[in-house]
């Protein structure tokens, strides 16, 4: 086993988390904040949009099932790279497209994937490419939120399409 980290955000975090739990090879994934200047923020402090910090997952996966090229492929498909600082009615910094690296071969790989995956948009792609930052760990009641809540509304209007377009562009990949 191949352990490696992938560290992204796009959007609400509750998302991404869902869709990156159910791909095949993916050993752990953790919500949390990133790219911000306040040490352990809490979700009360990034919400407001002053604290820098992005909602980000911190993927662990194994690199002999999965490529990096593959998540990063997942990821442009499930949000809008093209959105500045918003996903859907979701406004503001924190939920900003981003990806975070830890050497430069991640950084090429990253740059490579916005590359191939800008023939998908229209509008140029705005993800932001920065070094991995200090990464803290988002509050219990925000880890796996859409496997415990899944019958919210937010989690049936705004996620249950984003795991299912998942499922039919990557079936391959469904873990």
């Amino acid at each position: 086993m191949q352990k490696e980290r992938l560290v992204l955000g796009g959007g609400c975090f509750w998302c991404t988390e869902a869709v990156f739990r159910n791909v095949k090879g993916v050993l752990s994934v953790v919500s949390g904040y990133a790219g911000g200047a306040r040490q352990n923020p809490t979700y009360e402090q990034i919400c407001t949009g002053v604290s820098g910090h992005a909602e980000i997952i911190d993927i662990e996966f194994d690199a002999d099932v999965i490529s990096r090229e593959n998540l990063l492929d997942i990821f442009f498909v499930i949000h809008d790279p093209t959105t500045l600082n918003q996903q859907g009615a979701d406004k503001g910094t924190q939920y900003r497209s981003v990806i975070y690296y830890n050497s430069q071969d991640e950084k090429d790989t990253i740059l490579n994937s916005i590359e191939k995956a800008q023939d998908n948009y229209t509008q140029k792609i705005v993800t932001e490419v920065s070094p991995l930052p200090e990464v803290y760990p988002a509050e219990s009641y925000h880890q796996d939120y859409y496997n415990l809540n899944s019958s919210q509304g937010y989690c049936q209007v705004v996620i249950a399409p984003k795991l299912q377009k998942f499922m039919l562009s990557f079936p391959e990949l469904v873990g």
